[in-house]
């Protein structure tokens, strides 16, 4: 049964907005641009944005519509749909309650580096033995992860309309812009020019099925899929707008947002490596290492520095508050609590289980669940398992259990067309579910040390 009283966004371009706002995040700025130098620059792009217009927008679409119809988050919107589905709720739900903590404190680092490069300290970030100083610290990662936390609570308790539409609205459009003006700097560098022609040209002798997985498995990372956040801002969908066009505005932001990540990050260290590929395969230490030593050997870095944590803060903020809301929406439809009080579980639970998560690479760092660090251990489970696991379990949901044409209907309600419902009903039946297995093998494979890529 849907709520009677359900919170909407006020426009069109304020969920888009807020939408893309959530799939814009860590995973956009540092993950897509070493991911894209390691498998072949333009040859990932290309696969990339092949994969995002088709498979991405299908599980996009299908979500966004399950909220919609419903009106309601995660576990009570397949429940709704069909009572034994209910499990799949629930493994979606955590999802969000798996990574929220950690990444509360991966958003705390890069307060504490946007800081850093403020007050004109980025010298001393470029040092090597920075980054690993600082994580491995008692309070100063605690500080900085509670801040980035409060800063996410006091948006969600604002609310759909005053706090997540109303900073989307203003946070997006500066995101946009940083972008475009850190990345039109970083190709203008002398000796940027291999870089950009690097991460610009597909080279189709480097087209391997790695490179297919990596860009596949980068859609989740890119796009918020499979956690319940499209299906939870679906729910605060107006049923007057356009779901197809808005998901293609959505595709838009979020592909735009990451293309221009590599093309600040991938001329620039690849300029900076002297062509060296694997210096872009340095996961969290491309952001926190490699690239405050970028920003220290170029004219006026110290000031693109400071501008990069900044729009890496705006990504980083944007996403968290998608993944508190989905989390606080559930508590609301499932325990009827009001928003103030669900917001404060969630921001407590978020302390409780990201206390460990920091810990873990300072005086915990001897707890190592399967040979990793605490964090790494909630984001394998998280990204590697469940993620995989709801997306292939949410294509056979819609697939065959409400068939496509219930999502197709959703979308032309109101008498709009649906002009890839073709395409879509085929990408979610059938190609969708088969690249998503591939993604589980091959993720749980490579993160347990079976599979070296």
């Amino acid at each position: 049964m849907k709520q009677k009283q359900r919170s909407n966004f006020s426009s069109k371009i304020g969920f888009v907005l807020a939408a893309a706002g959530s799939a814009v995040g860590l995973g956009n700025i540092w993950r897509f641009p070493y991911l894209a130098a390691e498998y072949g620059g333009g040859t990932f792009l290309l696969v990339y944005l092949i994969l995002a217009v088709t498979f991405g927008f299908a599980m996009m679409v299908s979500e966004i519509a399950i909220g919609r119809r419903t009106g309601l988050s995660a576990i009570a919107a397949f429940s709704s749909l069909d009572k034994r589905f209910r499990f799949l709720g629930i493994l979606t739900t955590l999802v969000p309650v798996l990574i929220l903590p950690y990444y509360s404190v991966i958003g705390g680092w890069v307060v504490k580096y946007f800081v850093v490069f403020l007050s004109g300290q980025g010298l001393a970030a470029s040092d090597d033995a920075f980054f690993n100083g600082f994580i491995s610290q008692t309070g100063q990662p605690l500080l900085w992860f509670l801040v980035f936390l409060l800063l996410t609570s006091v948006v969600v308790i604002l609310g759909v309309e005053k706090g997540i539409e109303k900073v989307s609205t203003v946070l997006m459009p500066l995101l946009v812009l940083l972008s475009v003006v850190i990345a039109v700097f970083a190709i203008t560098r002398p000796g940027s020019g291999e870089g950009v022609l690097y991460y610009l040209r597909p080279d189709l002798s480097k087209l391997t099925g790695k490179t297919v997985l990596a860009a596949l498995g980068q859609l989740f990372y890119s796009m918020s899929l499979a956690m319940g956040i499209m299906i939870t801002y679906g729910s605060y969908m107006k049923k007057t707008d356009n779901l197809e066009k808005s998901v293609r505005q959505i595709e838009i932001f979020d592909t735009a947002i990451a293309f221009l990540a590599g093309l600040m990050i991938v001329p620039a260290v690849f300029t900076f490596s002297g062509g060296d590929e694997s210096a872009m395969s340095a996961g969290p230490g491309l952001m926190f290492i490699t690239l405050p030593k970028v920003f220290d050997s170029m004219p006026g870095g110290m000031v693109i520095g400071t501008l990069f944590f900044l729009l890496v803060f705006f990504a980083a903020l944007t996403s968290s508050i998608s993944l508190m809301e989905t989390i606080v929406s559930i508590l609301q439809d499932r325990l009827h609590w009001n928003r103030r009080l669900s917001t404060v579980i969630v921001t407590l639970f978020c302390v409780a289980v990201g206390i460990p998560s920091s810990l873990g690479f300072g005086i915990w760092s001897g707890v190592t669940p399967l040979g990793m660090s605490i964090l790494d251990f909630f984001d394998f489970t998280s990204n590697s398992v469940l993620m995989p696991i709801v997306a292939f379990l949410t294509c056979v949901f819609v697939g065959f259990v409400i068939k496509p044409q219930a999502v197709i209907d959703e979308v032309e309600e109101h008498g709009v067309s649906f002009k890839a419902k073709r395409i879509y009903a085929f990408m979610i039946k059938y190609l969708a579910p088969i690249g998503i297995i591939a993604i589980l093998i091959s993720s749980i494979a490579a993160g347990l040390g079976w599979l070296t890529w």
